[in-house]
């Protein structure tokens, strides 16, 4: 339900305000004085404010500024004593709108109606806009990543070609982007190409384009990546799967800045630059003939290697804390909490596929457990194969003993059975008091009641 807070030091005003809008079935807080307001402001989901403007205490300009500095909420002025200069003033410091008093009813409503609407469109335009945009900022403080983020910044603004290096899922696509992004064609296209997943024999034509009729199927023109990407930058992802053919035609392209498209005669200049990565050594790809020495060289002018998330694990806090509100916002939820054993919990994982690993996790945490992520959620729902490394209970329950994971058919199966063993286990921890066990869990007692009675659990 929508909440709309009413901050008047007139009653009169703040009954009748309630009376309409709680007609309209909005859900109402009312307050007699700025100070109030921004408490609640603080401690409440507000929605929307209406706030007079001469008050005792704190003025209605005073609370509107001092309120912009913590939230996004939109601010409805009030005045009996308006002026075109008052009403400027509170459009500058961001109120959405001005009504003077005596309020007219169906104004009232309209404005009310208007600013929920634009409150609701700029909270959805911030949602896409994390959602779709793939720039995101490089998050840790580990020397490997300040190292990266310095020799981002010198880097950028050149024209070096760069080869990042680094395993699956570590973020190279994420350096390349803001090599992209902090250098001088910034403004022009970044065009991604990942050579491992092109068959051989359709790279060149991927990479070059190719004229109507080259091959069998090729019913018209095509443009090229290099073409797609002159002015900008063009990103050759695991580059180290590309065939020794396309390699003689990039290294080609590197050193002329010119390109002739698959059945073609006709080259055709292009300015591009560079990014590799690739999580082979390539090194080794050349010593066993897979990759060409030369065009090596003219890829790594600038070397980054992008550590594991194994070999960062202080970074792991500040990633699962941006993934949650990351992920809670993605799915209009309130941000759940890691505890700081869970914290830990996460931090002595392996972590074998990186970054994209940790935000699967995070996900899948999210969506499986309670308020607060502990733990025991950790072990169970993150990574169920090391359930047994959950310190077993000391109490009557004995079923985590000689754990048989063949006994379930899905992973529901196997979180209710976990679910159900640990509030058992908490339940006869604390003698079957049940607020003391809703407590220790960190949930509502009605959803332990429900559990309880889902579960079928009952004193010895």
């Amino acid at each position: 339900m929508t909440t709309v807070l009413i901050i008047d030091d007139e009653r009169p005003i703040r009954s009748s305000l309630r009376d309409i809008l709680e007609y309209e079935d909005y859900k109402v807080l009312d307050v007699d004085n700025g100070e109030d307001g921004l408490k609640i402001l603080k401690k409440e989901k507000i929605d929307l404010v209406l706030c007079d403007i001469k008050m005792n205490k704190m003025d209605g300009m005073e609370v509107l500024s001092t309120a912009k500095e913590f939230s996004d909420v939109p601010f409805i002025m009030v005045s009996g004593h308006g002026t075109i200069e008052t009403a400027v003033e509170a459009a500058r410091k961001g109120a959405f709108d001005f009504l003077e008093k005596p309020l007219d009813l169906n104004r009232l409503l309209i404005t009310v109606r208007n600013a929920l609407e634009k409150s609701s469109l700029v909270k959805e335009t911030k949602v896409l806009k994390r959602k779709f945009s793939k720039t995101k900022e490089i998050l840790g403080s580990s020397t490997g990543i300040s190292l990266i983020k310095d020799t981002i910044d010198k880097v950028a603004p050149t024209e070096a070609r760069v080869l990042i290096t680094g395993a699956n899922g570590a973020g190279k696509e994420l350096v390349a982007r803001w090599l992209h992004e902090k250098s001088s064609r910034a403004a022009s296209p970044l065009i991604e190409v990942n050579c491992a997943a092109i068959p051989s024999e359709l790279i060149e034509s991927e990479l070059f384009g190719h004229e109507k009729g080259s091959f069998t199927s090729a019913v018209k023109q095509r443009i090229g990546k290099f073409e797609q990407a002159n002015g900008g930058t063009l990103f050759l992802d695991e580059i180290g799967d590309m065939s020794l053919s396309a390699q003689a035609k990039v290294l080609r392209a590197l050193q002329e800045h010119k390109i002739t498209r698959v059945g073609g005669e006709k080259e055709i200049d292009v300015n591009v630059r560079v990014i590799a990565a690739t999580n082979k050594n390539l090194l080794q790809e050349i010593e066993d003939g897979n990759f060409r020495m030369d065009l090596y060289h003219r890829l790594s002018v600038i070397l980054i290697h992008v550590p594991s998330l194994a070999e960062r694990k202080d970074d792991i806090p500040t990633l699962a804390t941006a993934f949650c509100e990351e992920i809670c916002a993605e799915y209009s939820m309130p941000v759940k909490q890691i505890t700081p054993d869970g914290m830990k919990a996460l931090q002595s994982l392996p972590w074998t596929g990186n970054i994209r690993e940790l935000r699967n996790m995070i996900e899948r945490l999210i969506i499986l457990c309670d308020k607060k992520i502990t733990e025991v959620d950790v072990r169970m729902f993150a990574n169920p194969e090391s359930i047994s490394s959950v310190p077993k209970s000391t109490g009557s329950s004995d079923s985590a003993e000689g754990f048989d994971f063949e006994q379930f058919t899905s992973f529901q199966d196997f979180k209710d059975y976990s679910e159900c063993e640990f509030i058992k286990y908490k339940l006869e921890k604390n003698n079957w008091n049940v607020s003391k066990t809703a407590d220790d869990l960190d949930i509502q007692r009605s959803h332990l009641y429900s559990k309880i009675e889902k579960f079928g659990l009952k004193r010895d």
